[in-house]
C-alpha cells in the first residue's frame, strides 16, 4: 500500500505532481480557505504524511492525535505555527523551505523601503482621492536613501540579500544583531555586527529578518522604538508577532520613529480600519513576501521533495528537529 499525503492548501501543481511520480497517494484540500483544526485533524488522521501551510496550526494536541505521522513537510520558512518540541516527542520531522524564497522576500524589505521613504502608498491614494491639484513644493516630502545605515536584525538568507540590495543601490552602511556572529555574511556584504542597543541607535533603517521565536516575540515594542532615531523607518518581513502593533502605532503617532513598512502584522491579517493604513509615512502588504511565480514554485517543489527524499532515502533535504532521524 502506497503512503498517503495530505496536502492542506492548494499550492503549485509541481509539489502533487512529483509526490505522485514518487509512487505517493496524494489528496489536496480543494477549499479557499484554511482547514478548521477539526477539518485538518480529520483529514490527517487519514494520512502518512502531511504537506501544510503555516496557517495551519500544529499544537502538541494536533500531534498527540496524529502521532502516527511519518513526516510534516511546511510550504514556508517559518514555523512557529508548529510546537516543534511535540513534533520531536512523537518522533515526527518538520521541515521547511529555505532559500528559495529569500530573493523574493528581500525584494519585497527593499521595495517598502523605497515606498515608505517617498510616502508612495499615501500619495497614491490622494490621487485616487482626487486631492492632486497642482505642484506644492513643501508638502508630503521623503527623504533619500544614499549613504544611510541600514540595520538588520537577523542576518541570515534573506537579510544578506536586503544588505546586498542596500549597499549596492544606495551605499548604504550595514550593520547588524544576531545571536551569533555571521562571519559569511560579514564577508559577503561588509555588515558590522553590533549589540542590540547600538543597532537600534544607530540605524536609520531597520530590518526585522529573524524567526518568531519565544524571545523574538513582541521584541520591538515600546521601550525598543523608544530607543531609535526619530528619524528611523521600521522595516518588518518577517513575522508579525515580532512587533508589538499597539506600541508601534503609538510610536508612529507620537513620532517616536519616522515610518514603516510591514508585509506582516500583528494580528494577522490586518483589519481594514487600522490607523496604520491611513499614515503617510506607512506602508503595509498582505504577506506577499514570497509571492512570486519562481518562489511559490520552489516552495512547493521542497515541500514535495523533503516528503520524497524521506520515504526513499530516510533524511528530507531540509529539517528543522534533526535529531528525530537519531
Amino acid at each position: 500500500m502506497s503512503k498517503k499525503v495530505l496536502v492542506t492548501r492548494i499550492i503549485p501543481n509541481i509539489a502533487e505532481d512529483l509526490l505522485k511520480q514518487a509512487g505517493l497517494a496524494v489528496t489536496v484540500w480543494p477549499g479557499d480557505k484554511s482547514m478548521t483544526k477539526e477539518e485538518l485533524v480529520q483529514h490527517a488522521q487519514k494520512v502518512n504524511a502531511l504537506l501544510s501551510l503555516s496557517s495551519n496550526k500544529l499544537d502538541r494536541p494536533f500531534f498527540e492525535t496524529c502521532k502516527h505521522l511519518d513526516i510534516v513537510s511546511q510550504f514556508a520558512v517559518g514555523f512557529d505555527n508548529i510546537d516543534v518540541g511535540a513534533a520531536t516527542d512523537f518522533k515526527i520531522p518538520v521541515c521547511n523551505t529555505p532559500d528559495v524564497l529569500s530573493a523574493a522576500t528581500a525584494d519585497v524589505a527593499f521595495g517598502l523601503l523605497i515606498a515608505v521613504s517617498r510616502k508612495m502608498f499615501y500619495n497614491h491614494k490622494l490621487i485616487l482621492q482626487g486631492e492632486w491639484k497642482q505642484f506644492e513644493p513643501l508638502k508630503n516630502l521623503g527623504f533619500e536613501l544614499t549613504g544611510k545605515t541600514l540595520g538588520i536584525f537577523g542576518l541570515g538568507r534573506i537579510g544578506s540579500i536586503m544588505a546586498q540590495r542596500c549597499k549596492g543601490a544606495y551605499g548604504m552602511n550595514v550593520i547588524y544583531h544576531n545571536r551569533s556572529r555571521n562571519a559569511y555574511a560579514e564577508k559577503e556584504t561588509g555588515a558590522q555586527y553590533v549589540d542590540f542597543d547600538t543597532l537600534l541607535r544607530e540605524s536609520d533603517i531597520l530590518s526585522v529578518h529573524s524567526a518568531l521565536t519565544p524571545q523574538t516575540k513582541g521584541l520591538f515594542d515600546k521601550h525598543v522604538f523608544s530607543k531609535m532615531k526619530k528619524t528611523s523607518v521600521f522595516i518588518n518581513t518577517a513575522r508579525g508577532g515580532i512587533h508589538n502593533e499597539t506600541d508601534l502605532i503609538e510610536a508612529l503617532q507620537n513620532q517616536t520613529i519616522w515610518g514603516a513598512g510591514l508585509d506582516v502584522t500583528n494580528p494577522e491579517p490586518m483589519l481594514a480600519n487600522n490607523p496604520l493604513l491611513d499614515m503617510p509615512n506607512v506602508a503595509v502588504l498582505p504577506h506577499i513576501g514570497s509571492a512570486t511565480l519562481e518562489a511559490r514554485t520552489g516552495m512547493a517543489r521542497l515541500a514535495a521533495e523533503n516528503i520524497i527524499s524521506f520515504y526513499q532515502n530516510g533524511k528530507p533535504i531540509t529539517i528543522v528537529n534533526p535529531d528525530v532521524l537519531s
